[in-house]
């Protein structure tokens, strides 16, 4: 697989079966990440690979938080900024919308908050998950780096004939997350992101983009 077919077949997978990862494909792949970029070369990513019981046990756990209604844990930063205007606010109500209709969750379902929760509580079924943590005193800069691995190891994932679902969701079970990481003090969770392979017979979602127009500026000649 070429990096162009990575990049045009990688989407967030929202429905994953439970055929086992092996490790040894998860280590290539974060082996050969490693060479993703950072300033300074500071590699500030902290990653944590939860499998087996310790992800049976935090996904049993994450979802009675979510079925129980609960707010979660305090942010230790924002999920978006508090107000949203078009077009950023459109492309995220139109992509919501889709990838959960697709799930049968439908906008008017009155129980579609904690449907949602529990969904992502469940990491929509991965027998993987992992978890990037900064150190508290990073900056701007190295969460930029930080989603430059993590592109990176999704776009491997990709050649490995596998998927990927990137979840800040777990920010906020953050504390429940730590109970099976064990990550060390001053270390702030960034995300997690499911990996698996997809569930067969689940009619694929590609949410849509905006044209290159709407984004990209081209300067000079």
């Amino acid at each position: 697989m070429d990096v162009y077919e990575a990049v045009d077949s990688r989407r967030a997978v929202r429905a994953f079966s439970d055929e086992p990862v092996p490790r040894e494909v998860l280590e290539r792949v974060l082996t050969a990440a490693r060479r993703a970029p950072s300033s300074g070369n500071l590699q500030p990513w902290h990653l944590y690979v939860v499998t087996g019981e310790p992800l049976t046990a935090l996904k049993r756990r994450a979802t009675a938080r979510a079925l129980a209604g609960d707010p979660g844990d305090e942010r230790e930063y924002p999920m978006y900024p508090a107000e949203l205007n078009s077009p950023y606010l459109d492309r995220f109500s139109a992509a919501a919308a889709q990838r959960y209709a697709a799930l049968g969750i439908e906008r008017d379902d009155v129980e579609r908050p904690r449907k949602i929760a529990a969904l992502n509580s469940a990491a929509f079924g991965a027998p993987v998950v992992l978890f990037c943590y900064l150190d508290g005193e990073m900056g701007p800069g190295q969460w930029g780096d930080a989603g430059m691995y993590l592109q990176t190891v999704m776009l491997l994932l990709r050649a490995e004939g596998l998927h990927s679902c990137p979840q800040v969701m777990w920010t906020m079970y953050r504390e429940t997350v730590g109970e099976v990481t064990e990550a060390g003090e001053g270390l702030v969770l960034f995300c997690g992101v499911a990996v698996g392979f997809e569930k067969e017979g689940m009619p694929p979602v590609r949410t849509g983009r905006a044209n290159l127009a709407e984004t990209v500026r081209f300067v000079g000649a």
